[in-house]
């Protein structure tokens, strides 16, 4: 187990002796910690960026006592996340290997507040009631965590030990048996679930083998065209970007299949990730197959290629109800017989009569708007080719395969230069909200989206807006009963400026990309997902420009305390580059979903989601060991 360097609130830890451990750590002393790697010092505050870790982390003592750890967002000034421990793992760019340990918590903080659900990893599930001051066996006063467990007998952990508990994440909205001190009750259930677990984990790496076994195809280095195609990128990559790049080449340039997600949030670059990779397998005369989630995004692509190929000899074409029924024939008869080197379509791509001549990448962007069906045909399209997934908000599945270290991820976390953070507003139903948010993005000759997810009250919503004003706003409406040509009419004239207010359904939550559109106001907001909200909010704010995003509800009174929940964090994580915070938080509140197939939800359930994974990742790291140790033989 490689070193690290632990810190709780209310812990006796001189900032010396912290400087001095994150020097050991290979951390670099800098007047302004900026990037991952860094820290810097002024006064009683620390500011830190941990690696493998979103945000810069501020720590604040009170002499020598630590009395804040939170997370911070210098971008926009603001704090994000208050904790209460903090692990800093050592910044070097090849960690050294060692066993990994269920007692190492997957996520670096801790964030429990007095009434939540925890698991201690010896002890079992109970309930954070908060921290006390106690005295310790040498007589000292020192604070302690307090958790009940059944029977209402009571727990108080150490500081030193608080890496030890984490909040349990339950399976939508089912709470936990709390453990009962005392009894071999908790090691019973943890020796069940570890059993079904290490089942289950060499499945997972018999998958895995198998694709390793086959191997890939071993893709050349770049040639003097990929230096070409990349120097016309209008943009600067930020870091990240160009991390993810190295990352993705150097999987598609070695023998085994790539199979990696690229987390960045919504106008971070991932495109462009994915336009170098397939311009790439095609300068190896590999096919190339672009799956994206709806039309409008499948003609984005086709357009940033149509701008972005020049006079390169690729070939490449989209498949999508766009295409007339003739038109998809001749170009399914082209990629089968390979005279098409990049094809971009919606789940059309996944019919039985699409096959490819010598397919060598397949790029997904947003896998969970496909459905069961589409992701099983996904899987066989899978076998011996690289796969490169992308998401803003990655699905409870493609995220836990990452923290357990099946499928790579690379985050693009960077906010591409001179971007500012979407204001983002929650309040009820006005039409006075309405009127002010929309003339605002008018009278800057700006465009707006007005989404209202229901086809059967559109039109009537429509007509309610034209009275708010007066008559005098064209409004244009667009929903998936229309008939294709009318929608792609309507969207071509958004996307080039030709009307400017939008009154569309959540078809347009994917992906699509119109710069001068900046405010977005969702309608009946309650009723979406967390994921959902963030996707939608992701449609504005793409230049260096203010973008303002409103998420209306009818009546404050009538909403749940989940959707509340839901309205709440879409509001506090509205900071540049929070998707990966929201998809955790969207785990927490939807629970783990049909992760894991109805066996391990049980397991799940009995042990906690992160205590799961931990054991998991610990089965998986020793079952590659042995794999590697069999292969050798």
């Amino acid at each position: 187990m490689f070193d690290t360097l632990k810190i709780y609130t209310q812990k006796n830890i001189p900032i010396a002796e912290v400087v001095s451990g994150l020097a050991k750590l290979n951390y670099r002393r800098q007047e302004q910690a900026s990037q991952e790697g860094d820290f810097s010092l002024k006064g009683d505050t620390l500011t830190v960026f941990p690696a493998n870790f979103s945000f810069l982390i501020k720590i604040e003592w009170d002499f020598d006592t630590v009395k804040k750890i939170y997370s911070f967002d210098s971008q926009i000034n603001k704090k994000i996340l208050d904790y209460n421990f903090l692990i800093i793992l050592p910044f070097v760019k090849k960690r050294r290997r060692g066993g990994y340990s269920e007692n190492m918590p997957l996520d670096i903080v801790l964030k429990i507040e007095p009434g939540d659900h925890v698991v201690h990893n010896k002890y079992g599930i109970g309930i954070f009631r908060g921290v006390k001051k106690l005295k310790n066996s040498q007589g000292k006063w020192e604070h302690f965590f307090e958790i009940e467990y059944a029977q209402k007998d009571k727990l108080y952990i150490s500081s030193e030990e608080a890496h030890l508990i984490q909040k349990y994440i339950n399976l939508g909205g089912r709470y936990p048996k709390l453990s009962r001190l005392g009894t071999q009750q908790w090691q019973r259930i943890k020796e069940r679930a570890h059993k079904g677990i290490r089942k289950f984990a060499l499945e997972l790496v018999r998958m895995q083998a198998q694709r390793e076994i086959i191997g890939g195809f071993k893709f050349s280095k770049d040639n003097a065209w990929q230096k070409i195609f990349e120097e016309r990128f209008e943009f600067s990559e930020t870091p990240d970007q160009l991390k993810a790049i190295r990352e993705v080449k150097e999987d598609m340039e070695s023998s085994r299949c790539m199979d990696r997600l690229i987390c960045g949030d919504v106008g971070y670059g991932k495109t462009e990730v994915a336009l170098r990779a397939a311009f790439k397998a095609v300068m190896d005369s590999k096919q190339v197959a672009v799956l994206v989630p709806t039309t409008i995004l499948a003609y984005q692509y086709y357009e940033l290629l149509s701008q972005r190929i020049g006079d390169f000899p690729v070939t490449f074409d989209m498949l999508s109800r766009f295409r007339s029924k003739h038109t998809q024939q001749e170009i399914v008869r082209k990629v089968r017989e390979g005279k098409i080197d990049i094809i971009i379509g919606t789940h059309r791509l996944l019919s039985e009569d699409v096959e490819f001549k010598n397919l060598g990448l397949l790029i997904v962007d947003e896998e969970q708007k496909f459905g069961v069906a589409h992701k099983e045909r996904i899987k066989k399209m899978r076998i011996g080719i690289d796969v490169l997934t992308f998401t803003a908000t990655p699905i409870p599945r493609t995220l836990y395969m990452g923290l357990v270290g099946i499928k790579q991820i690379s985050i693009i976390s960077t906010p591409p230069k001179e971007r500012l953070a979407v204001k983002t507003k929650v309040a009820e139903f006005s039409p006075s909200v309405i009127k002010e948010a929309v003339l605002r993005e008018i009278r800057r000759k700006g465009q707006v989206f007005f989404i209202h997810n229901r086809i059967d009250t559109i039109e009537q919503l429509g007509r309610s807006l034209q009275k708010i004003f007066a008559g005098k706003l064209d409004i244009h409406i667009v929903h998936g009963r229309m008939p294709t040509k009318k929608v792609e009419e309507i969207m071509l004239a958004f996307i080039e400026r030709k009307i400017n207010f939008l009154l569309s359904t959540a078809i347009v939550e994917s992906g699509i990309d119109i710069p001068r559109a900046n405010t977005i106001i969702i309608n009946n907001a309650h009723q979406f997902g967390l994921a959902d909200l963030h996707q939608l909010r992701g449609r504005v704010g793409r230049l260096n420009v203010q973008a303002y995003a409103y998420f209306l509800v009818p009546d404050f009174a009538k909403v749940s305390s989940l959707a509340r929940k839901r309205l709440e964090l879409i509001e506090r994580f509205s900071h540049l580059g929070s998707g990966f915070d929201i998809a955790m938080h969207d785990l927490e509140l939807r629970g783990a979903g049909n992760l894991l197939g109805y066996k391990q939800h049980g397991f799940v359930w009995e042990i906690g989601f992160d205590l799961y994974c931990r054991l998991l990742k610990k089965e998986i790291e020793y079952l590659k060991e042995a794999f590697k140790i069999e292969v050798g033989r």
